[in-house]
């Protein structure tokens, strides 16, 4: 039996640099397919794998995109976004963030739609 520790994996410091900032631009694969999947394991490995990692990874950066595009967005007057991680199997943040969204007015039409 196997078990892979992903987040072991995830804070190599011989594989990124700095693997304890939050830094998503280590993510943007340069060298292939191939590569990105050796070194980042989001959607876990072998014959466990999400099945749903394909739909996934081509669904999000439509709704992210879609999300940018419709609303303005804001963080709270007056507050630093605070990164700490919780504890969890997921590490969440310790503090949630919380943002404030208002559609643009030229979405407003198209929203109202739905």
């Amino acid at each position: 039996m196997l078990l892979v520790n992903a987040w072991a994996i995830h804070r190599d410091p011989n594989t990124w640099d700095e693997p304890q900032e939050f830094k998503p631009e280590r993510f943007q694969c340069e060298g292939g397919k191939e590569e990105a999947e050796l070194r980042m394991l989001p959607f876990g490995s072998g014959r466990r794998k999400c099945p749903g990692e394909g739909l996934a990874m081509r669904v999000i950066d439509l709704a992210l995109v879609t999300l940018i595009h419709c609303f303005e967005w804001d963080k709270l007057p007056g507050e630093e976004v605070d990164m700490t991680e919780g504890s969890g199997l997921t590490i969440p943040k310790a503090k949630p963030l919380e943002v404030m969204c208002a559609p643009r007015h030229t979405m407003l039409d198209a929203l109202s739609r739905l």
